[in-house]
């Protein structure tokens, strides 16, 4: 009876710890996504905080960080069938506070009319996140995705060591882009042909490792062929 006992316990233990792996399972799997939106928030935090010490060098890097943060949330939300609506409203705070708020600081508003382009583009951020349904038109994007938008300002300020007169030009230039209502393509890089996941993981290395210059040429190059050749190269049918 005592053996049998000894076994019957062994067997709950037993049982009670596969449970409990498997809640701790189902628990990463539903949130893996919901982890990497707050870490893209984290980034744009981050970032805002950089450059409200003068440090824009380091908040260029962090938007970039969270460029390729935004492009795997969704991916990883698809992949482990985890969507939600949790998530999609996680997902559109950390861009507004990446793409909008963190981006438009890198025009270094000191003045009435540089605070009016830093408003209008925090606003065209807000307008593309609200209004960026399809329109009946499956996997189709309304106007300029704002995670390019952010690359290309942050890739143009490294490139350019912070040239703020072209700096400002180009935030000019990505909100007349981001409330046009031309349309875009889906950038599903995880979730479509072999070389656009090697471009994602050579946009990985090039951040993480590579100089300045670099990492800076390389997001310049990737968001520039988004925004001019969208459907002939960016497409699921591409």
């Amino acid at each position: 009876r005592w053996v049998a006992g000894f076994f019957q316990s062994t067997k709950k233990l037993f049982l009670n710890e596969r449970t409990g792996r498997g809640l701790t399972l189902e628990f990463l799997r539903k949130n893996a996504a919901n982890g990497l939106s707050v870490a893209n928030l984290v980034a744009g935090l981050s970032s805002v905080l950089c450059s409200l010490n003068r440090q824009h060098h380091h908040s260029c890097w962090l938007l970039l960080v969270g460029f390729l943060l935004d492009l795997a949330d969704g991916a990883v939300a698809r992949r482990l069938d985890a969507c939600s609506a949790l998530g999609a409203k996680l997902d559109d705070f950390a861009d507004f506070t990446t793409f909008g708020l963190a981006t438009a600081l890198l025009v270094q508003p000191q003045g009435v009319l540089d605070g009016l382009l830093a408003i209008a583009y925090v606003m065209a951020v807000f307008a593309r996140l609200c209004f960026f349904s399809s329109a009946g038109i499956p996997f189709t994007y309304r106007g300029l995705p704002c995670p390019y938008a952010s690359s290309l300002l942050a890739g143009t300020f490294l490139l350019t060591g912070g040239d703020v007169i072209l700096l400002r030009i180009t935030a000019g230039v990505m909100i007349l882009f981001m409330v046009d209502r031309g349309s875009y393509p889906h950038d599903k890089v995880l979730e479509s042909q072999l070389w656009k996941k090697v471009v994602y993981a050579g946009g990985v290395a090039a951040v993480l490792f590579s100089p300045a210059v670099v990492a800076s040429l390389y997001c310049l190059a990737w968001s520039t062929s988004y925004i001019v050749f969208p459907f002939a190269i960016w497409s699921s049918k591409a």
